[in-house]
């Protein structure tokens, strides 16, 4: 019997080149195209930006124009020269390629498109009278806002206490109130979003001022029946084999406990992470762990309150804002009231 031996399929090398160059010439296509496609997004891009900035300053003229039907009486209410507005209204005309107005003598009628576009622009400037109604108001030194951000642990007593005292010489001044924690509020300060907060620890950064306030003395706080609970002073290092319960990373008072903890010899294990102060004396008096904390706004049952010695327990209270940014006066009046609180900030 004769074999016949088929010969070994192989790839031709000819045949891989064609296939990588032909993959590759359509590699290049697919990103030329994606390249033309983002030009072409940042030039559509480009061109509205373009045309807002060619349109926005003529749009109350055409609005006036338009209200009027007549160029000589729009110019006299706008106090405008009338050959200003008129060749306002040719170059708006040339700009979007369309007539918006049917031409008699000085006498003008909308066309159809010049309707449509009435509609807009109308809807356009009464938004932009809106938004200056809207800052101005926010600026006004009787009437003007605030907005103002504080620490949870402030919520209870201290700010409410503040706004109270300081609205009995600014009675109709308006406060939008934000409360989180401390690098949150940095943040919203950076963004324009609030003009002052009270937080802890007191920023150190080149495009924050600050000020410092007040301080707390944090207590070590046991259940009631804990082994310490007879105690009324304690030095941190004798709670190192205690499970903790505290704030959350980021959180201005989980620092200072972290640090504290560390300057007194031990890293704490933490059996739970909270965003409340009174969520963990909640847990403390639950027998979950042990927490430093600054005073409670209201005596909570279950738990007793320990005087850290040794090393100063204690978290400082300031007021910050962005530096070199401009304030209204209402925000301005605010900023004076808490400074002249230093020392006094918080109630004894």
């Amino acid at each position: 019997m004769t074999h016949q031996h088929r010969p070994r399929g192989h790839l031709s090398p000819s045949s891989d080149t064609k296939d990588i160059s032909k993959n590759t010439r359509m590699t290049g296509r697919a990103t030329s195209r994606e390249n033309s496609r983002e030009a072409s997004r940042r030039d559509t891009g480009r061109a509205v930006e373009d045309i807002a900035l060619l349109l926005a300053p003529r749009l109350a003229h055409f609005a006036g124009v338009a209200r009027t039907e007549h160029v000589t009486r729009a110019a006299q209410e706008m106090q405008v020269p009338q050959s200003t507005l008129s060749r306002a209204m040719v170059r708006l005309e040339q700009d979007l390629g369309v007539d918006l107005f049917a031409r008699r003598g000085r006498t003008v009628s909308l066309t159809p498109a010049g309707r449509t576009f009435l509609g807009s622009v109308e809807r356009a400037l009464a938004e932009i009278e809106r938004a200056a109604d809207e800052v101005r108001a926010d600026a006004d030194p009787a009437t003007g806002k605030v907005a103002f951000g504080f620490l949870h642990t402030m919520g209870a007593e201290t700010v409410p206490g503040l706004i109270h005292a300081f609205r009995a010489d600014h009675p109709r001044v308006r406060f939008s109130l934000v409360q989180n924690y401390g690098e949150a509020m940095l943040e919203r300060l950076r963004a324009g979003e609030l003009d002052l907060c009270l937080t802890s620890p007191v920023p150190d950064a080149p495009d924050l001022v600050a000020r410092r306030l007040d301080e707390q003395k944090l207590r070590l706080v046991v259940p009631a029946d804990h082994r310490l609970a007879a105690r009324r002073r304690i030095r941190l290092a004798e709670a190192a084999d205690e499970t903790f319960v505290t704030l959350e990373p980021g959180y201005g008072l989980r620092r200072i406990t972290d640090d504290l903890c560390r300057e007194a010899g031990f890293k704490p294990r933490v059996a739970f992470e909270g965003e409340e102060a009174e969520t963990l004396r909640g847990l403390v008096a639950a027998g979950l762990g042990v927490a430093l904390l600054p005073p409670p706004a209201v005596p909570r049952p279950g738990v007793v309150e320990l005087t850290v010695t040794g090393r100063r327990a204690v978290r400082e209270i300031g007021v910050a804002w962005l530096d070199g940014h401009p304030d209204t006066p209402p925000v301005a009046a605010f900023k004076r009231f808490l400074l002249s609180k230093r020392g006094n900030l918080l109630p004894t």
